[in-house]
């Protein structure tokens, strides 16, 4: 890149490598001196006086790569000058392609060295406006993307400095709340850029979209600011002729709802409600769909049944029943949109359930119309029937048992009708599987759904009356055998199991042997988690009558824990899962004791060795922790009794790893309550035998007084509480 009579491709086949290689190694990779050379040569392929513009696109794409490099160069303001410089330049050039790459590098500037951009913000407001007013699509979409990516640092350190007093410590330049009065105005012109017939295709992506996305980022950065500066534009554009300005003045209202207080936007919303009911009746379908949409927005985030500003009440509930059901009749893309508000609409009810009585006398309408969304839904638009059958699940999850059961109990039997078709259908190709399979996926979640909701009440007898011929479907799907299905029906079982209790026993012969396929499968690793999750159901609902499988069920779930093959974030759930073994088959489990017991020591030294410096290193150490807790105390509470001895041998190990978490800062309140729950079980189960023991390791007087004084969640403290009074009993004695 230096030497002068190097020709042009050579050139862009150099950049083009260097980029390659930036993107595939790590900063730690190279030396300083390294990370040198590779910006030198970059920055000179992007000097304008280089004439070829292939070598300039190449040593751009270069640049971008090689930002991560960077840091220390972007710590020296001099060579940080002269790279901004050298970018804000290139974003000026006359070939769209090359300012197109110097916008991508403007975007990753912003993510990855935000703390340095104070001075240059000025030049790049700049740079961004001309480009969202004149340039062409792809160049405004990169320059709209630059304040979408300001809006996610500044709301990262506003979520980060929160809770703490030094709020003002961290570099936090508010850049958003300064650009704000020319920022709003210019993002609110991109929104009347749409393209006809965008509704229809899930994938585009233009500027009118992007523009929306940046001021639903705006208005989380900035909250109430923003209200007064996009409701004039509102109010100008949503009763134009033009439907341009209609839809614009929707997305514009919608994109704010998330960000500013309730009791700014209540009045508005209250206010705008029956208008956007109206425009369920606009002409123009894309009006329609983005009202549907922020219809769903208002829903979701203002409606709370028990708040102070309920946006839902007994007045205006049933026009907007009304026009929910008839709009879900509308264009698949529309319809599908209806379908989440009505999620969102009964979402509302989950936390104030007594209060979704008021929904009971439209039951029967909203099963109806969801159903018959749900069949229309045509291979092109298969969103509309996930979305009908989710906002189905809700409903359910919500309704207000015992004046709703019968309906459910109708819709149960709709259910099974519907998933007993599918197995009829005719597989002619890869496709069709496809089909069959992610139908009997949605109707199994239904399932799944409508169980947990008539066993957790009186309705159980519903569930008990229709099991066999559930037990029977379920069967059915997996013997259609495709792995997507397992997981669905897989988790119906489990709530099948949880609703039957010890009947569940007579379905376990035929059904054991898709389990333990399930338990084996390392290639579908979530299959394997979910498998593992319903043996603990099938445990729990049998109790000591699953004796006859548990060889079988122990051989593969130690089998799995010695896997390479078998994906790291199973593991812990099986752990758990030999606890539930163990309390259904009280001192049975003796006979896994030399199996299961070198497995959770094992586990417990691999702890020691996890990279603390990497986030997902430490929640995986936290539910590995969590998983070998919960085994020890499900082990000691099953062997709880005469043969409590045989747990003395394991004891000062266990007490070692409780001392080592303990200490350990990383600990969440989860794994915090695992360990007090084991302290507690050892002495309950060891009684007077684990007297020394607790007096040699001292450590628990401490951890208990901490959960016990602290802010901690209640659950916590009484669990240490209990574990207190545990441990004094066995010490005393």
């Amino acid at each position: 890149m230096t030497s002068p009579g190097a020709s042009a491709p050579l050139k862009q086949a150099t950049l083009e490598a260097l980029g390659y290689v930036c993107e595939e190694i790590s900063p730690q990779d190279l030396e300083q001196d390294q990370v040198n050379a590779v910006l030198t040569a970059v920055v000179q392929g992007m000097n304008q006086a280089e004439l070829s513009p292939e070598v300039r696109l190449a040593a751009v794409k270069a640049l971008y790569n090689a930002l991560d490099f960077a840091e220390s160069n972007f710590a020296n303001e001099m060579e940080r000058n002269y790279i901004m410089k050298v970018v804000c330049e290139t974003a000026m050039s006359k070939e769209v392609e090359i300012r197109q790459a110097a916008f991508e590098c403007l975007v990753a500037i912003a993510s990855t060295y935000y703390s340095h951009l104070d001075p240059y913000m000025q030049t790049i407001f700049d740079l961004t406006a001309n480009a969202v007013k004149g340039d062409e699509e792809p160049v405004a979409l990169q320059a709209v993307e630059f304040w979408s990516a300001i809006c996610d640092e500044e709301i990262a350190l506003q979520d980060e400095y929160e809770g703490s007093e030094d709020g003002n410590s961290t570099v936090h330049f508010r850049f958003i709340e300064k650009a704000l009065p020319l920022l709003v105005p210019m993002l609110l012109e991109t929104l009347l850029k749409q393209e006809e017939d965008q509704d229809q295709d899930d994938n585009v992506w233009n500027i009118s979209m992007s523009g929306g996305t940046c001021l639903g980022l705006i208005s989380r950065t900035v909250g109430d600011a923003v209200v007064p500066l996009v409701m004039p534009f509102v109010e100008a554009n949503i009763t134009k002729p033009d439907w341009h300005c209609r839809e614009a003045a929707t997305f514009a209202f919608g994109s704010i709802l998330e960000g500013p207080s309730v009791e700014k936007l209540a009045p508005l919303v209250q206010a705008g409600l029956d208008f956007l009911l109206n425009t369920m009746n606009d002409a123009n379908s894309q009006v329609k769909d983005t009202t549907a949409w922020t219809l769903g927005r208002v829903f979701e985030l203002l409606h709370s049944p028990a708040g102070a500003n309920p946006i839902i009440n007994n007045s205006n509930l049933p026009r907007i029943m009304s026009v929910l059901l008839e709009s879900s009749k509308d264009a698949p893309n529309v319809a599908e949109k209806v379908c989440g508000a009505i999620y969102f609409l009964a979402q509302g009810y989950e936390d104030a359930e007594s209060m979704s009585s008021v929904l009971t006398p439209y039951l029967p309408n909203i099963i109806a119309a969801l159903l018959s969304a749900a069949d229309r839904a045509d291979s092109t638009h298969s969103r509309l029937r996930a979305s009908a059958y989710e906002a189905l699940n809700e409903i359910v999850r919500v309704s207000n048992i015992p004046e709703t059961s019968g309906i459910i109990g109708q819709l149960l039997q709709e259910i099974m009708r519907r998933l007993n078709l599918t197995f009829d259908l005719h597989i002619l190709s890869s496709g069709d599987k496809e089909k069959q399979s992610d139908l009997q996926a949605l109707l199994c979640g239904v399932l799944q759904v409508i169980i947990q909701k008539l066993s957790s009440t009186d309705a159980k007898s519903i569930v008990s009356q229709t099991a066999d011929q559930l037990m029977m479907l379920f069967l059915r799907v997996f013997a259609c055998h495709n792995s997507t299905v397992h997981e669905e029906a897989m988790l119906a079982i489990g709530a099948l199991a949880y609703a039957t209790g010890p009947d569940f026993v007579k379905y376990m012969p035929n059904f054991f042997t898709y389990l333990e396929a399930g338990l084996q499968n390392y290639e579908e690793y979530q299959v394997c988690s979910i498998s593992v999750g319903v043996v603990g159901d099938i445990c729990r609902a049998l109790e000591d009558k699953i004796l006859p499988f548990c060889d079988r069920i122990m051989t593969v779930l130690l089998k799995d824990l010695s896997s390479s093959m078998l994906n790291r974030s199973v593991k812990p759930p099986i752990f758990s899962c030999f606890g539930d073994i163990a309390l259904a088959i009280g001192e049975n489990f003796e006979k896994y004791l030399p199996y299961a017991m070198p497995m959770l020591q094992g586990a417990a030294e691999l702890l020691g060795t996890l990279d603390q410096s990497d986030d997902d290193m430490v929640d995986y150490g936290n539910q590995l922790r969590r998983g070998i807790f919960e085994a020890y105390s499900g082990i000691l509470q099953g062997i709880k009794g005469p043969k409590a001895q045989l747990m003395i041998p394991y004891a000062t190990h266990l007490l070692q790893f409780t001392e080592a978490v303990f200490k350990d800062r990383s600990r969440d309140d989860s794994v915090t309550k695992a360990a007090v729950a084991v302290l507690g079980d050892l002495a309950d189960t060891l009684g007077q035998s684990s007297k020394d023991l607790f007096k040699t390791h001292l450590f628990h007087v401490e951890f208990l007084r901490e959960c016990q004084a602290q802010q901690l969640d209640d659950e916590v403290r009484e669990t240490a509480q209990w574990a207190q009074g545990m441990i004094n009993q066995a010490v005393v004695s």
